[in-house]
């Protein structure tokens, strides 16, 4: 597979944590099930459309595109780590669905077939390239003229406790790791809206748009079990990997964050409440 973006398909697809996401498939799927709904209601998919579904994961997306273009459309789902294509085409079959192919691929540089796809999707999946320019150029080629992406990003960290009270709790409890730029390729790399929108002019897109809306994560089993799940995937995680915290660390950790979570409780509801930088364009010629 020819990348530009080594350390990710590392990460995603041979590392412990990168692993996590398959362990903990349904409760982020889950969780995260309101940013899904975010971008395929913006995305307006339409029966018999051809789509491209970019850092596909292990599928929920593709899954739910697919219901969307029906029989007559079709999805191509793209992903960089193999274990996820994997699982992902599992669930493809699983559910019976015969309108998805999947593809092992960096789209940052693989070669689309030019002009074949009517919209680009995707949750989560563009903020991790090593040059983010060149890739939405690259993805911007798989279009027809017209044709429209649409992408979920996190907000800004101090909007998102799903990441900011994780981090905090693991930092306090274990130190500080190495600061990088905070547009370095990772979740949070597209949390300025001026800066993404900038590059995305850059790659000579048209009908640019973007708006930081607010949503509710869904809790899984309350305060407690989001804490957990919060500690073993995320920054937290990361923390943790890099001090190498013990099992006492990481309940210490889980006990803040669930603690601090307990505040979003209403009733028997628990929803984090978050801001996801929701990012469209065309591509013109």
């Amino acid at each position: 597979m020819q990348s530009a973006n080594d350390e990710q398909a590392e990460f995603w697809g041979k590392s412990e944590n990168g692993a996590k996401w398959l362990t903990y498939e349904d409760q982020l799927d889950h969780a995260l099930a309101p940013v899904l709904d975010l971008v395929l209601d913006r995305a307006g998919l339409s029966g018999g459309q051809s789509v491209l579904d970019i850092g596909c994961g292990t599928g929920v997306s593709t899954l739910s595109a697919a219901g969307q273009v029906g029989a007559e459309g079709r999805i191509l789902a793209v992903d960089i780590s193999q274990p996820f294509l994997d699982r992902a085409a599992a669930r493809s079959a699983e559910a019976g669905q015969s309108n998805i192919s999947f593809q092992h691929a960096d789209a940052q540089t693989f070669e689309f077939p030019p002009a074949q796809m009517d919209a680009t999707i995707s949750r989560f999946g563009v903020m991790f390239f090593s040059n983010s320019v060149a890739a939405f150029v690259n993805i911007a080629k798989a279009l027809r003229l017209g044709g429209q992406m649409t992408f979920a990003a996190w907000g800004p960290l101090a909007d998102n406790p799903w990441f900011r009270v994780p981090h905090v709790a693991a930092v306090t409890r274990l130190g500080q790791p190495p600061r990088v730029d905070r547009y370095a390729p990772g979740p949070l790399a597209f949390h300025d809206i001026d800066h993404v929108t900038g590059m995305m002019a850059q790659a000579g897109l048209s009908d640019i748009q973007a708006e930081a809306v607010p949503v509710g994560l869904a809790s899984v089993d309350g305060a407690d079990g989001t804490a957990t799940l919060c500690t073993r995937v995320g920054p937290a995680a990361r923390v943790i990997d890099h001090f190498e915290g013990d099992e006492q660390d990481v309940q210490a950790i889980q006990s803040t964050v669930a603690e601090e979570f307990r505040q979003f409780q209403t009733g028997a509801d628990l929803h984090i409440p978050a801001v996801i930088n929701l990012f469209q364009a065309r591509r013109s010629e």
